[in-house]
């Protein structure tokens, strides 16, 4: 995928890049497993997903909304994935902006929501979403086309019961580097489409989602010994070098709290102390009420954190005042 995508090499026959890797892939693994080297990929699991093969079209109902009466509970969790989807869906199209393709915000967002409501009643759990990337399929040949190919095939998949038998005919590490080759081209493009001063504010705003995504590791590893951070202790887990309270604190609301720092990281470099000063209020609101740097949504969730994001602030009023006397 490296030398077909970055490199833009042909591969033998003018296959795809990606379809190749995939292919060669799911032959190795597949070698693999009759060799008895990896467990990669099974015959018994791939003869039984052949059971769920079919015509299954989605049937419209009206159950979602009786589920509304108890939602409730669930809003702790809905609103910040709410919040999070917009924020996902708004930078997947500034991406999509940044690599010279302009779309309509308000229409993207108003499609996305849309199809997210049409999909529930029809028997959908999962929402649509702005799907991350766009630069990475652009760069290697993907148009509208592309987007239109990607949606139809998986309604093929979706409506004759195909899931399970691709799962277990594609070892999932035959598909992963698509998402890795994704990653590096995004991740590239937050450097290489801002300015190069910056980069700071870059970095910094990745560092909440780099804490969530390591406790997440965490919580999983004690999760499969049947255990949990609260069980080890806090003070043991910090004794050995995990600093789980910090990982959960700085990583909560991680996407949302990586565009304040980001924020505030920018317009300080841009010497705007005023704005900068404005993002750091928002901040401590939204860390008082658990949108970032918390676990859960309630009344000072992470009060501490909420009064650094103030203090920060205030400096930054505090200084702005000096510079504009000085100017003067």
């Amino acid at each position: 995928m490296l030398v077909a995508w970055t490199a833009n090499v042909r591969m033998p026959g003018g296959l795809p890049g990606g379809l190749m890797a995939v292919i060669v892939g799911t032959i190795l693994g597949w070698g693999a497993s009759l060799l008895g080297w990896s467990d990669y990929v099974q015959a018994g699991a791939l003869a039984k997903s052949l059971d769920q093969f079919g015509l299954r079209l989605p049937v419209f109902s009206t159950d979602v909304w009786k589920g509304l009466t108890q939602i409730a509970p669930l809003l702790v969790t809905a609103i910040p994935l709410g919040i999070y989807n917009f924020t996902e869906g708004m930078n997947n199209v500034e991406s999509a902006s940044a690599a010279g393709d302009n779309y309509n915000l308000r229409k993207i967002l108003l499609a996305d929501g849309l199809g997210a409501i049409v999909g529930s009643m029809l028997g959908s759990p999962f929402p649509p979403a702005v799907y991350i990337g766009h630069p990475g399929w652009k760069a290697v040949g993907g148009r509208i086309g592309y987007s239109l190919a990607t949606g139809a095939a998986i309604a093929i998949v979706c409506f004759l019961g195909l899931t399970a038998m691709l799962l277990a005919l594609i070892p999932l590490v035959a598909i992963l580097p698509i998402l890795l080759y994704i990653g590096l081209v995004i991740g590239a493009q937050a450097f290489q489409a801002s300015p190069a001063k910056h980069a700071p504010a870059i970095v910094l705003a990745l560092i909440p989602n780099i804490a969530e995504w390591a406790k997440t590791q965490i919580d999983g590893a004690l999760g499969a010994a049947g255990t949990n951070a609260a069980q080890v202790g806090l003070d043991k887990l910090a004794g050995n070098g995990v600093l789980y309270k910090g990982l959960e604190t700085v990583g909560g609301g991680s996407v949302l709290a990586g565009m304040v720092l980001g924020a505030m990281a920018v317009f300080i470099i841009d010497n705007r102390l005023k704005t900068a000063a404005a993002w750091a209020f928002v901040g401590a609101i939204l860390s008082y009420i658990g949108l970032i740097h918390g676990a859960q949504l309630g009344w000072a969730v992470s009060p501490m954190v909420a009064v650094g994001y103030l203090m920060f602030g205030v400096t930054c009023v505090f200084l702005s005042r000096g510079k504009l006397q000085a100017s003067n």
